[in-house]
Order: C-alpha cells, then structure tokens, then sequence
C-alpha cells in the first residue's frame, strides 16, 4: 500500500510541475518558485493562468471520480456513470439553453442552472425509474434519460448561430481552456455542501454493496439512501460541468483504477483513491490538451475519452478474468 501511495504521489507531483513548466513560455523546474507570484511574463501566465487551470484540473477530477463510485456503489453496477444517468446531460443543457436562447445570465448563476439541470436529469431518471426500486431500472432508465437530453442539445444546437455553436461544441466536449482563479472559487460553496455529505455516505454505499435485503436488514433505508446518493452525485457534477463542461470518462474510469490500487477494500477506502485517480486523468489529460496541437487548445474531455476507453475496458476485462 504505501509503494501504490508513493506511485501515485509522484504522478500526480510530476503531472503538477508539468502543467506549471511547459508550455508558452516554457518555465524551468528551477524557476517556478519565483514564478509564482512574481512579476513578468513568466509569473502572469504561470499565476494567473496555469496554476487556476491546474487547480480546476484536480477540483474537477476529484468531484468526478469520487461521484463515479458513488453511483456505482449506490446501483451496484460498474457502468453507472455520470453521462448514462441523466445527470451530465442535464446540466449542460442547463448551462447551453441560455446561451442559445440569448438570454444574459450572470456567471454567478450558471452554476445553479447546472444544478438545476443535472437535479432534472436524475429526477426524472429516478420518477421513471420508481425512485431506486431497482438498480438496474435506474441505470436503464437513466441512459433513456441522458439520450432524451442529448436530444434537446441537438435541437439547440440546430437552432444556434455559428459562434454559439462553436462554443456549445467545445463546451459539451469538457474544456479547462481560459479558466480562471473566479471559476475555481465558484465551486467552494458547493464542495463546501457536498464533501461533507460526501464522506457520511461512504459507509451507507458499503451496505449498499451487500444487496438491498442484506441492507434493509441492517436497518439502511434503501431506497432513500439511493435517492441520497444520486443527490451528492449531483452536488459533485453539476459545478464542474457548470465550469468545464461534461468531462466524458473519469466518472468511470477513477473508480476502477480505485479498486484495482486497493482490491480488498469497500467505498470508504475507494473513496479518496477515486479522487486522486479522477484528479491524476483531468491533470494528464489536459497536458496535451493545451500541447499536443498548440498553439490551438483541444477540449480536454477528448482526451480522457481518448485515453479512458481503451483503460476502461482493459480495466473491466482484466476484473471479469479475475471473477
């Protein structure tokens, strides 16, 4: 354990000296410290631009990987994701409606509108689906859901110029392009609400994991534990989806990169390293995001859609060999 814990130290250090060195202009190990804060180009663009943008990276990560076990925890089901219950869907088109629509909305409010939508998403996945009665009917009918929401942002899109249409399109594909020290302080009242509620879930979602008679047995409410974790799910999503759009991929793939870093655990002990492997793929991924092509940025959710698949499903086959 503690080899997996120094691995996964130096990773995430390596991934955060090289979002903060490379680049234009490209900043030398040595002299980041009087980068930081200091005066010239160098300290503006690390400072001002690329520390926020880390930071965002790691918050949003984090939120993603650790609301991606709690939903798989809650339904029992290694595929429920964020993007299959409704719940990213909805808050993009909470945020992507008013933007088409012309109508000015205040950066302080997107963020609720992303609540707002995301909270749409998974009641009415939850109202379909008899408010958790079954896990599979919830993941069922949650990716009946998302795709009736994917519909809605069609038509929108149909109906937008072609400035609002580029930016709808990066934005649906997850972007931490021209993030600022304002976008990561918009999701501390949030986090401030979810972590909390967050870490007293844990040990509900290890019952979970037992079955539902296994669980009324030991007196969890089970179907209001279930709709209780669909709410911190959304709590976790809809601020950084508010931000950086609908980053595809980590929800699933933090989790089972947790339970393979940690195989006797439960969702107690999954829970921080489905954080920290949610914050490490954002960080990576956005690395050649902002380089790969530069100086034009690609939406960093291509990227983790790009590196998750192939991960995910080595991931799930190497656990069905070990089944």
């Amino acid at each position: 354990m503690k080899r997996r814990i120094a691995a996964a130290g130096g990773l995430l250090t390596a991934a955060v000296l090289c979002a903060l060195s490379l680049g234009t202009p490209y900043v030398p190990l040595l002299d980041l410290p009087a980068a930081l804060g200091g005066d010239g180009l160098a300290g503006l663009v690390v400072t001002e631009l690329r520390v926020p943008r880390l930071v965002l990276a790691l918050v949003a990560g984090a939120c993603l990987g650790a609301a991606g076990l709690v939903l798989q925890e809650a339904l029992r089901n290694p595929l429920a994701v964020p993007e299959m219950l409704g719940v990213s869907s909805g808050a993009a088109l909470g945020v992507a409606a008013p933007l088409v629509l012309a109508v000015s909305v205040p950066a302080a409010v997107q963020p609720l509108l992303a609540i707002g939508g995301a909270a749409l998403g998974g009641v009415l996945t939850l109202l379909a689906a008899g408010f958790g009665r079954s896990p599979s009917a919830v993941l069922l009918t949650g990716a009946a859901v998302a795709a009736a929401l994917q519909a809605a942002l069609l038509v929108l899109m149909v109906l937008a110029d072609q400035l609002d249409l580029q930016l709808i399109y990066r934005y649906l594909l997850g972007s931490l392009s021209a993030r600022t020290w304002q976008d990561v302080t918009g999701l501390g009242p949030w986090l401030a609400v979810a972590v909390p509620a967050l870490v007293l879930c844990a040990p509900v979602l290890s019952v979970l994991r037992l079955g539902d008679d296994d669980a009324q047995a030991l007196g969890v409410r089970v179907r209001r534990a279930r709709f209780a974790a669909l709410a911190i799910a959304v709590l976790l999503i809809a601020p950084v989806v508010a931000v950086c759009g609908p980053v595809a991929w980590v929800g699933f793939l933090a989790p089972h990169m947790a339970r393979r870093l940690d195989p006797g655990g439960d969702a107690v002990r999954w829970l921080p390293w489905s954080a920290v492997c949610g914050a490490l793929v954002v960080a990576c991924a956005d690395l050649p995001a902002r380089l790969a092509l530069a100086p034009v940025e690609t939406p960093v959710g291509a990227w983790t859609a790009l590196l998750g698949v192939p991960a995910g499903v080595a991931l799930m086959r190497r656990r069905a060999a070990m089944a």
